[in-house]
């Protein structure tokens, strides 16, 4: 069963470029965030799957932002793809020396350049617009803390969530977001009552999608309580705009399916490879994915 479950698993982020592909040729670059960052701790665990899909919900209650998604993404005809390159994204800018975190942003950059239109509401839009970047920047941070707290190992401290958000601006500046609060209760506030947001029928297109999305069988079977349990943690006026409510015990349901997760999967082995780049300690026990060869081989040669 556990094979199964990391076979399906990383077969999801399969259809696009493979990140830190050559992170140990920057050794022993620490990254923007540090081996000592929150964010590695929070971003390299099972909860991170449920704290993506619920990004990808709440961003639909952005009119302009799903208008965005909608005339100019390809995620009907190539939803892994997506899945894939945002993946690429989060992993290389948390995890990622230096040289791959600045090309990280700048792929998304330049993939946000031509990007512009009029929404539903007769709004025009750009999503190089700081304040759109902010919308999809601060909503992914505030996702990940929200699925952490709910079904990580442990909830982090108040300090611990604030570290988090304070690490992840520092990701939002380079992508030239702005506002990007600085504290979770801040964070939470932001994107809880955000005077944009609006029920659209783009909205509702990209809700049925993310509610049963194209993947095989064996899959959406396990993607099904990752999205309820993403459904739980959403406040109440969110929930009211995107029009989902969570079925009768999601939140529990949910915890099962990332501690299974995280059963099979151990920790991420990016935030595994990273520590080896840097040099950091490896904590025991996290780990459950087998480093590359050439990571081994560093470890053998500092020892």
């Amino acid at each position: 069963m556990k094979n199964q479950v990391v076979e399906a698993t990383t077969g999801l982020f399969s259809h696009g470029p493979r990140p830190l592909e050559h992170t140990l040729d920057h050794a022993p670059d620490p990254g923007l965030l540090g081996p000592d960052s929150v964010s590695w701790r929070v971003i390299g665990d099972a909860a991170a799957f449920v704290g993506g899909i619920r990004a990808l919900i709440v961003q639909t209650a952005h009119p302009e932002v799903v208008a965005g998604v909608e005339q100019h993404s390809r995620y009907r005809s190539d939803p892994l793809g997506r899945l894939t390159r945002t993946s690429f994204y989060v992993t290389e800018t948390t995890y990622g020396a230096m040289p791959e975190v600045e090309r990280a942003v700048e792929m998304v950059r330049s993939a946000h350049r031509p990007v512009t239109g009029r929404s539903e509401r007769g709004r025009p839009y750009s999503a190089a617009k700081p304040e759109l970047a902010a919308w999809v920047h601060n909503v992914l941070t505030e996702s990940f803390l929200a699925a952490y707290q709910a079904y990580g190992p442990s909830p982090l401290t108040p300090c611990d969530a604030d570290a988090f958000v304070e690490e992840q601006t520092r990701i939002g500046a380079l992508l030239g977001a702005d506002p990007l609060p600085a504290t979770a209760d801040d964070l939470r506030s932001w994107v809880a009552d955000h005077p944009a947001l609006d029920t659209t029928n783009d909205l509702g297109h990209a809700i049925d999608f993310l509610r049963d999305p194209p993947l095989s069988l064996p899959v959406k079977v396990g993607y099904r309580p990752l999205f309820q349990a993403a459904v739980a943690t959403l406040p109440d006026r969110l929930s009211h705009i995107v029009g989902l409510s969570p079925s009768r015990g999601a939140g529990e349901i949910g915890r099962v399916a990332t501690n299974t997760l995280r059963w099979a999967l151990g920790s991420s082995p990016s935030w595994h490879v990273s520590l080896v780049r840097s040099g950091a300690p490896v904590p025991d026990g996290l780990f459950r994915q087998p480093l590359p060869a050439a990571a081994e081989a560093l470890v053998a040669g500092r020892a």
